[in-house]
């Protein structure tokens, strides 16, 4: 993972400042001339999970808003739900959909004047095929546009012995490389579970839930010659909402693994990039010294989930005769206009945007997008 030279991010005033980049989804170098701007502007981006176009096109309206360049990604489930939970052929249903979805992003993303990352979320070793699958339509994609479908991948193997997670990942990135894609790898276990990927770990004192530098650095040396890649490296993080004290963070983790890289390597500091799972329910503090430390990138799901839902229940209680019968039974009135799905569903969308407004002011991001 080179550290970008000073034709790329200027200092001005003191303030690091990014070249500015086309709107639009990034991918190949311009993804990594990003990764660099949120590091060196010590900000970072929300990596948000989404199952609908409604949802994609609530992130974008919202990253517009905040001037924020923002990362879309989407899970084995989400991909499933967007291609149709009735399609007849499961993992083909999984691959068709993350398609859909991403030609979707790239087709609107531009006019909304903002940097998008789109990125696919946790892949154990039994969902390869879906990475394989949309490596090939990947391919075809570039052939068409010059540029891959996807910005990066994750791949989870962070409950196998790390020495086959590393060498898997070492497979994968061989074959997007060529394609100008980059790869995420978890390194120790993030606790909780994301569309089945994942264990229970959530206890404070787990060890499986703190990843060991040394891991970092094995990474390192055996990737980094092959190209670009992440690290989700975990310091107590889970997926999901906990009760306080079931979760214990310690992103002094992050700051030993970019040490020791450090040192061992001659790299720079925080050279390393690293990514922040299971960042719903974090407190501003405990997100802001993880982005001190290297993270320019953090997932937020289960909170977006709720924001996106709740005012649909909202709705739904203020509007309760529309939701029983097309004909209002006291006034004799339709209430197609109440029940029209674009109301309730747009109630939703603003949800989710009012939501993720607060989340780009503690993450650092907004008003620094690179997109001219």
């Amino acid at each position: 993972m080179p550290v970008l030279g000073t034709d790329e991010i200027r200092q001005e005033g003191g303030t690091a400042v990014s070249e500015k980049l086309r709107p639009g989804v990034v991918t190949g170098k311009d993804y990594e001339k990003l990764v660099q701007a949120c590091k060196a502007g010590n900000y970072a981006l929300p990596a948000v999970n989404v199952t609908s176009s409604s949802t994609v096109n609530a992130v974008l309206e919202a990253a517009a808003r905040n001037k924020s360049d923002v990362i879309i990604q989407v899970s084995n489930g989400g991909a499933a739900f967007f291609g149709g939970p009735a399609y007849p052929d499961g993992m083909k249903g999984k691959v068709l959909g993350a398609v859909s979805l991403a030609r979707h992003v790239h087709l609107m993303a531009e006019g909304y004047g903002v940097c998008v990352v789109l990125h696919t979320d946790h892949a154990n070793r039994g969902l390869l095929p879906w990475i394989d699958g949309l490596l090939e339509e990947g391919a075809k994609f570039r052939k068409e546009t010059g540029k891959p479908l996807y910005t990066s991948h994750m791949i989870d193997l962070s409950e196998e012995p790390i020495e086959e997670n590393i060498e898997t990942c070492a497979i994968y990135m061989e074959k997007m490389a060529p394609l100008d894609m980059s790869l995420e790898i978890e390194l120790g276990v993030t606790g909780g579970e994301e569309d089945g990927v994942g264990t229970e770990h959530t206890g404070a004192d787990n060890p499986k839930l703190y990843t060991q530098p040394e891991d970092v650095a094995l990474a390192y040396k055996r990737l980094s010659p092959l190209g670009h890649f992440s690290i989700a490296a975990s310091f107590g993080n889970v997926h999901g909402v906990y009760k306080p004290g079931n979760v214990k963070l310690r992103p002094v983790i992050l700051k030993d693994s970019q040490t020791l890289a450090s040192q061992r390597f001659a790299l720079a500091e925080n050279a390393l990039d690293l990514v922040f799972h299971g960042g719903s329910g974090s407190s501003a503090e405990e997100i802001r010294e993880a982005v001190s430390y290297g993270v320019f990138k953090m997932n937020v799901d289960t909170d977006l989930q709720y924001a996106y839902s709740e005012p649909v229940g909202a709705y739904v209680n203020a509007n309760q005769n529309a939701f029983k019968a097309q004909i209002d039974p006291e006034t004799g009135k339709p209430l197609k206009s109440a029940y029209d799905p674009r109301k309730w569903m747009r109630q939703a969308e603003k949800g989710l945007g009012e939501k993720l407004d607060e989340i780009f002011a503690v993450l650092g991001s907004n008003g620094k997008t690179l997109a001219s």
